[in-house]
């Protein structure tokens, strides 16, 4: 697959313990963009963070959290990531989605 040099960058932010179909959230949503051809993507794993509810979840010894922030990024053309928007409309029912224009400097593979 050749990636242009404009592409966007999806984000999704999610808690760890988030659930989609009997699995965890992101993990169901790599599973369903590489299903639909999209060219990558990659989840991370936060330290600490809060998001719409305002309650801190951190990684700390003596504050142990179940649900540590996670980010998943999708980067792949314009039009492949709209398509996928409606997909994570259903699989995302609480959490942070955004979208940016990036340049890509190199996408191959070996």
């Amino acid at each position: 697959m050749k990636l242009e040099r404009e592409a966007k960058l999806l984000r999704i932010f999610v808690g760890e313990s988030d659930r989609h179909g009997g699995r965890p959230l992101y993990e169901a949503i790599v599973l369903e963009a590489k299903r639909q051809g999209l060219a990558g993507a990659t989840v991370f794993k936060g330290f600490m963070g809060f998001g719409a509810h305002s309650r801190i979840h951190t990684a700390k010894v003596l504050q142990l959290s179940e649900d540590l922030p996670v980010m998943i990024e999708i980067v792949d053309t314009e039009e492949r990531i709209r398509a996928f928007l409606p997909v994570l409309e259903g699989m995302v029912k609480e959490g942070l989605v955004t979208l940016e224009k990036v340049e890509v400097i190199r996408y191959r593979s070996r």
